[in-house]
């Protein structure tokens, strides 16, 4: 193999991990809310965070997010943080690393080719969570799907093609990971889930103009989302980001009452 070929993969996966060390940097630690937010806490649902990480990463480094949803609202909270399976992927010359589907180029631009039938199988595997949490009794309105990067891509798929309304779901430096004619395979209640979408203006791995394209996709199916930028940020999750993400996770959660 080329030296290049041995660059280009390392340097994709210390940039997924790079963001894990971010959290555990500069999180704060978890606290207990005060006894008198008791009430509150209890008149709320149980509600469901699946979270789907990026490239070369793993569920169990994702883990640190959780520490910075400190609201009181988010104490009947299960989370959970999936690793994708080793699959050969194709952008680092065939590489096996932890992989949700095949990535064929980097940087991934608005018009990159998609595996789309690995990404229908990863769609699969992560509805047969959201299954098994709402048969434990959740209500899909308490259930959101976020992630990062790759991670994104698959919770934009796997909410858009979910038979029912879930409560959200948040894209940071994702991308639309199927061709134009996808829509049309959207269950109706599904393009009334909510979409957030984060992405970074200076991203060089997943190109904004990848981020841009969502909104206009998403219209033309009839979901709403929220786009926002983050100017100077690269392919990484910043601790603003996360921060809104709490509001708006906790701006939807439904109460038991």
């Amino acid at each position: 193999m080329h030296p290049t070929g041995l660059t280009k993969p390392l340097v994709l996966l210390f940039v997924t991990l790079g963001t894990t060390i971010i959290f555990l940097l500069f999180f704060q630690p978890f606290t207990e809310p005060h006894p008198s937010s008791s009430t509150r806490r209890d008149s709320m649902a149980r509600s469901f965070i699946l979270w789907l990480h990026g490239l070369g990463d793993s569920g169990p480094a994702n883990e640190p997010i959780r520490t910075l949803f400190t609201s009181p609202e988010f104490r009947n909270t299960k989370w959970s943080f999936p690793s994708a399976p080793s699959n050969p992927v194709t952008c680092n010359y065939g590489m096996v690393m932890p992989s949700w589907f095949d990535i064929h180029e980097i940087p991934v631009t608005a018009s990159s080719p998609q595996d789309e039938s690995g990404l229908l199988k990863a769609v699969r595997n992560v509805h047969a969570i959201i299954d098994k949490e709402i048969a434990a009794g959740t209500n899909p309105n308490n259930v959101f799907v976020c992630g990062f990067s790759q991670g994104g891509a698959l919770t934009l798929a796997s909410v858009l093609m979910y038979p029912k309304t879930l409560g959200g779901g948040a894209v940071f430096s994702g991308w639309i990971p199927f061709n134009s004619s996808m829509p049309e395979q959207f269950p109706s209640d599904a393009a009334k889930t909510p979409i957030l979408w984060s992405h970074g203006m200076a991203d060089k791995t997943v190109l904004f103009e990848a981020g841009q394209a969502g909104p206009p996709f998403l219209e033309r199916a009839g979901v709403t989302c929220e786009f926002k930028a983050y100017p100077g940020l690269g392919h990484s999750i910043s601790n603003e980001e996360l921060r809104h993400l709490e509001s708006w996770i906790k701006a939807r959660l439904q109460s038991s009452s």
